[in-house]
C-alpha cells in the first residue's frame, strides 16, 4: 500500500461507482442520440461528428483546467457543480431542434462530464489501489449500462430523441446525488504534498504515458459515437443494438471485476500489450464484417478489452504521479482525442461512404500504442518485484 493513501470503504466505492457512471454518459450513449437526431432533423455524419466532438473537447477543456488543481479540490463539491450542469443541459436539449442550440448544450454537458470525471480520478487516487477502485466503478457503471442499453433505444422509439435526451437527464441526477459520498476536500499528507512537487514538470515517464493514452483513444474512439450507424449498415436495427450493447456492457463488468481482485499481481506489461491488440482487431473487425454472429463477438471484444485497458493505464500513471494530476490529464487527453477520432469518422464516413477505414485505423493505432507504454510497463514490472511492500514507487522522468 502507498503511505497517504488508505483501504477504500464501501461508501467511497459506492461513490466512485456512481460518479463513474454519471461521468461516462455522453460518450456511451452519444451514438444512440446522434442515430436519434440524424433520423429526426437529418443532420449529415460531419454535422454529427462536430456535435459529438464538441462535447468531447469541452469535457477535455474541463479536466485540463482542473489538473494543475487536483490536490487541492474537493470531490464532493465538483460533483454538485457538474450535476447542476448536466441536467440542466439534457433536459434544455430536449427542447430545442437548432443545431446551434443542441451544439451549446454539449458544451455544458461536456463540461459537466469533465468535472465529474476529474472527481473520480480524485477520489480514486486517495485509495490504497487507484486502478482497484476505477475498476470497481467501472463494474457497477457497466451493469447499470446493461440496462440503459436496453431501456433507451424503447424510449427512443416511442418518445423521440427528446425523450432519450429527458431520460439521460433524470439518470445524471440520481447517479450524481448518489455520488456525493465522495470524500470533500482534506488535508494533504507529506506523501502527497511530495507527489504534487514531483509531478510539477511532465517528465518522459508522464509523457509517455500521455501518448499512450492518446494513441489508444483516438484509434479505439474514433468509431464508438458512429457504432450505432455500424450496425445499422450491417442490418442490425437500434433496438436489437441496444440488447447487443447490454450484453457487452455486462460482459465488460466481469472483466472489471476480475481485473479489480487480481489488479495487485498482474503484470502490467503483458496485460496492457494483449487489452490493447484485442481492442485493435475488434475494431476492425466491427466496421468490416457483414455477419451478425461476428459483429456481435467483435462488440463484446471491444467493450471488454476497452475497458479493461483504461484502468491499466491510469493505474501506470497513478504510479508515476500519485497526487492524482497525470490521471486527471490522461482523461483529458482521453477526450481531446476520442473529439478528434469522432471528426476523423464523420468525414471519413461521408466521403467515403462507409466506416471501414475507421477501424483499421483503430487496429494500428492500438498497435502504436503498446509500443508507446511497453517499455514503462515492463519497468514498472521489474520495480514492484524489487520495491519491499509498503514503499514508494519512482517517479523517473
Amino acid at each position: 500500500m502507498m503511505a497517504g493513501r488508505r483501504p477504500a470503504s464501501l461508501g467511497l466505492l459506492l461513490g466512485i461507482g456512481a460518479a463513474t457512471a454519471a461521468a461516462h454518459i455522453g460518450n456511451n450513449f452519444t451514438t444512440y442520440l446522434i442515430g436519434g437526431l440524424i433520423d429526426r432533423y437529418g443532420f449529415t455524419p460531419i454535422q454529427m461528428g462536430a456535435w459529438s466532438m464538441t462535447e468531447s473537447l469541452s469535457y477535455a477543456a474541463a479536466m485540463f483546467l482542473l489538473a494543475p488543481r487536483a490536490g487541492r479540490l474537493s470531490p464532493r463539491l465538483l460533483i454538485a457543480a457538474a450535476g447542476a450542469l448536466i441536467v440542466t443541459a439534457q433536459f434544455a436539449a430536449a427542447a430545442v431542434s437548432a443545431y446551434p442550440l443542441l451544439l451549446a448544450t454539449r458544451v455544458a454537458t461536456g463540461i459537466g462530464f469533465g468535472i465529474a470525471n476529474a472527481a473520480v480520478n480524485l477520489a480514486a487516487g486517495r485509495t490504497a489501489h487507484p486502478a482497484r477502485a476505477i475498476s470497481l466503478g467501472i463494474t457497477f457503471q457497466t451493469l447499470l449500462y446493461a440496462a440503459v442499453n436496453i431501456a433507451l433505444p424503447m424510449i427512443g422509439q416511442r418518445f423521440g430523441v427528446g425523450g432519450m435526451f429527458v431520460a439521460l437527464g433524470a439518470l445524471s441526477a440520481i447517479l450524481l446525488a448518489g455520488a456525493l459520498g465522495v470524500p470533500g476536500r482534506h488535508a494533504p499528507t507529506a506523501a502527497a504534498t511530495r507527489a504534487v512537487v514531483d509531478s510539477a514538470t511532465l517528465g518522459r515517464d508522464h509523457l509517455r504515458v500521455l501518448v499512450a493514452m492518446a494513441l489508444f483513444t483516438f484509434g479505439s474512439l474514433a468509431i464508438w459515437p458512429f457504432m450505432e450507424r455500424a450496425a445499422h449498415a450491417v442490418g442490425i436495427s437500434a433496438v436489437l443494438f441496444g440488447r447487443f450493447q447490454s450484453a457487452a456492457t455486462i460482459a465488460s463488468a466481469f472483466g472489471n471485476l476480475i481485473l479489480a481482485l487480481l489488479v495487485a499481481r498482474l503484470p502490467r506489461g503483458l496485460s496492457l500489450l494483449g487489452s490493447l491488440l484485442v481492442c485493435g482487431l475488434s475494431c476492425a473487425l466491427l466496421t468490416t464484417v457483414h455477419g451478425h454472429a461476428v459483429f456481435v463477438v467483435a462488440l463484446l471484444a471491444y467493450n471488454v478489452s476497452w475497458f479493461v485497458t483504461y484502468p491499466l493505464l491510469l493505474g501506470i500513471g497513478f504510479a508515476i504521479d500519485g497526487s492524482g494530476r497525470l490521471a486527471v490529464l490522461c482523461s483529458a487527453v482521453w477526450l481531446t482525442m476520442m473529439a478528434l477520432g469522432s471528426l476523423a469518422t464523420g468525414i471519413i464516413a461521408e466521403l467515403l461512404g462507409g466506416y471501414a477505414p475507421a477501424g483499421l485505423l483503430g487496429l494500428l493505432f492500438c498497435l502504436a500504442a503498446a509500443a508507446a507504454v511497453w517499455p514503462l510497463a515492463r519497468r514498472q514490472d521489474a520495480e514492484r518485484t524489487a520495491r519491499p511492500s509498503g514503499a514508494l514507487p519512482s517517479t523517473t522522468g
